[in-house]
């Protein structure tokens, strides 16, 4: 898929939500990634954090005996501020519990990576 050119003032948008948060039964962070693709934003990141804690101050973190874990999970994507403030309505009712920021970033490189070229010998 080709994007167009990227480079410029964006909005970066950071979803934090729990590894356990569902929607429709699978993971939130799988269908926002899922929503992403459906319409067409250029990329998108998911990190998965070693620990953290939210509203409740209950704090979640990565043991190895921990049977549960609900580890904090971060979405970025960029993407023009239009696209961004078109696809909150939709996040905001998949996202029952989270935090959604969104800053101005200024891109200045967006490629593909280049496919290796055959030497001539």
């Amino acid at each position: 898929m080709e994007h167009e050119k990227f480079e410029g003032e964006r909005t970066l948008m950071r979803i934090h939500i729990g590894e356990s948060d569902k929607w429709e039964g699978k993971p939130l962070y799988q269908a926002i990634v899922e929503l992403f693709r459906k319409e067409s934003f250029s990329g998108v990141t998911v990190l998965r954090g070693v620990g953290g804690y939210g509203s409740t101050s209950r704090y979640h973190t990565e043991k190895i005996l921990r049977l549960s874990q609900d580890l904090p999970i971060v979405i970025e994507v960029i993407e023009d501020s239009e696209r961004i403030e078109q696809i909150l309505p939709k996040l905001d009712t998949m996202v029952g519990g989270g935090l959604i920021t969104l800053e101005k970033v200024r891109v200045i490189l967006y490629r593909s990576q280049k496919k290796p070229t055959a030497k001539r010998g």
